[in-house]
């Protein structure tokens, strides 16, 4: 019985069918890689999931030769000491676990290779390698060859990815310990204990809930003070003002009852809000850093192109060093970075990603080709006859009406918020001028509780719950 479809990448057959083991595969690629895995001992990979692997495409086996450019080589690795360089590439094919256990099983493929691993949310793959003996080329080639083609950008060389900042982790730890320890010395006064050794040592208690509370008020939660006075400073009133305010009124509000002896403060509830709301931010930019909203033309540029100059003789340079009147090659499936003129090859240009339209365009030697456009066929040589910067694409994309503005999201909740602030702020002073004519420290207390109650925390712990929620979900 025929298999109707290849046995490592799944697809139909269309012209060719080559047996193997008695196994069929549609091209020759898929059955190398077939011999490769099998060879190694990693034929679990077909029983993870069934026809899972990637069709590899072995053309343009030089089209990453650039990388091992000292320029570019710096650009695009992150660590490199001696022989062991660590890089992560973006691979967009990842799809199963079958590839994050192939992608983990590279040490087992190429002796070279110390280790790799996969970020499957960000369709990343990090591998410590030894560049002495592997360059960063052929690692290149290598995945390419098991059907991982990493997509390498001028947007992966200029921005390196954002890590998340260690000090919010320490801040978290901050006030994370101060919430569990404030709520252990807050435990007899919340019971009610009344024996000796409580009344002996309530205000040592008292006094250590605030030096805990200390370090988190004016460190942990400094970030929201910023954004608040930033805000203050371009005359918007954002979010972070009434938290700010809530969180001077909860801290003066303890401090006064702790130094009047009247209670025991709020110093724990401090601790937890803050740290709660860290903890929120710490999870929205783990969610944020897994998306990727505010794409532009470098997205989709190389980060190094072949410059050819009149002998023939090819040299891989940065895009950023191209000028006018260079010559550089353009092969099958590449994205043209520059405006440029056809000087030799049959161009068959795919202008869909600036167009829509999905029908390629035949260009003949004197024709002009736009940045943007991706060559379909043959090797072409192109003339320079526009910077990066002022071709026609990249001026189209710099209008006002693709730069990159605020989310819908953030520009509600900062209008929200001016008026949620100037509504609890006149809350907030009515009350005050209701009960000070009454009673002085009842008028303490509701001025406080208000500001307290209505501190918009949760409001700035909704966004990042429900959209990493959501991304769960998905």
């Amino acid at each position: 019985m025929f298999q109707t479809n290849c046995f490592h990448c799944g697809q139909e057959f269309e012209k060719e069918r080559i047996f193997f083991e008695e196994k069929e595969f549609c091209c020759n690629g898929c059955k190398s890689v077939y011999e490769i895995l099998n060879s190694n001992n990693l034929g679990n990979f077909y029983e993870l999931n069934k026809s899972s692997g990637i069709r590899p495409n072995s053309e343009n086996n030089d089209q990453f030769d650039y990388l091992d450019t000292p320029e570019v080589f710096e650009k695009v690795v992150d660590f490199s000491e001696g022989k062991t360089t660590l890089v992560t590439f973006k691979i967009p094919v990842i799809h199963c676990s079958s590839c994050i256990w192939l992608l983990e099983s590279l040490q087992t493929l190429e002796k070279n290779i110390h280790y790799s691993q996969v970020n499957f949310t960000r369709k990343t793959v990090q591998v410590s390698f030894n560049s002495e003996e592997l360059p960063l080329s052929k690692l290149a080639k290598f995945l390419t060859n098991l059907g991982y083609k990493p997509i390498i950008s001028l947007e992966t060389a200029e921005k390196k990815e954002e890590f998340l900042d260690k000090t919010l982790i320490i801040k978290i730890a901050i006030a994370g310990f101060a919430f569990g320890n404030g709520m252990f010395f807050s435990w007899p006064e919340y019971v009610g204990g009344d024996d000796f050794y409580f009344h002996q040592y309530k205000n040592l208690f008292r006094f250590l809930m605030f030096l805990m509370a200390f370090p988190v008020v004016f460190y942990s939660a400094s970030d929201y003070y910023k954004s608040a006075w930033y805000g203050l400073k371009n005359k918007i009133i954002n979010i972070d003002v009434p938290i700010v305010i809530g969180i001077f009124v909860l801290f003066g509000r303890s401090l006064y009852e702790v130094i009047t002896d009247y209670g025991q403060g709020y110093f724990d509830t401090l601790c937890g809000l803050i740290f709660f709301m860290l903890l929120g931010k710490y999870f929205q930019k783990r969610t944020y850093s897994a998306l990727s909203y505010d794409r532009d033309y470098k997205s989709f540029y190389p980060i190094a192109v072949t410059k050819v100059d009149f002998n023939g003789v090819q040299q891989n340079i940065l895009l950023s060093e191209l000028k006018v009147g260079d010559r550089i090659m353009v092969r099958n499936q590449e994205i043209i970075p520059v405006d440029a003129v056809l000087i030799k090859g049959e161009a068959n240009i795919d202008n869909s990603f600036i167009t829509g339209e999905s029908a390629s365009i035949p260009k003949i030697a004197g024709d002009k080709i736009f940045a943007g456009g991706k060559q379909i066929g043959a090797i072409l040589e192109l003339e320079v006859i526009k910077n990066v910067n002022q071709s026609y694409l990249t001026q189209l994309w710099n209008k006002e009406t693709f730069k990159k503005i605020e989310s819908g999201l953030d520009t509600m909740t900062n209008n929200l918020s001016k008026y949620f602030t100037f509504i609890i702020l006149g809350i907030t002073l009515l009350a005050a001028i209701f009960w000070i004519r009454i009673d002085f420290e009842k008028m303490f207390q509701v001025v406080c509780a208000i500001l307290i109650v209505a501190c918009p925390c949760a409001l700035a712990l909704s966004a990042p719950f429900t959209f990493g929620h959501i991304m769960r979900i998905l």
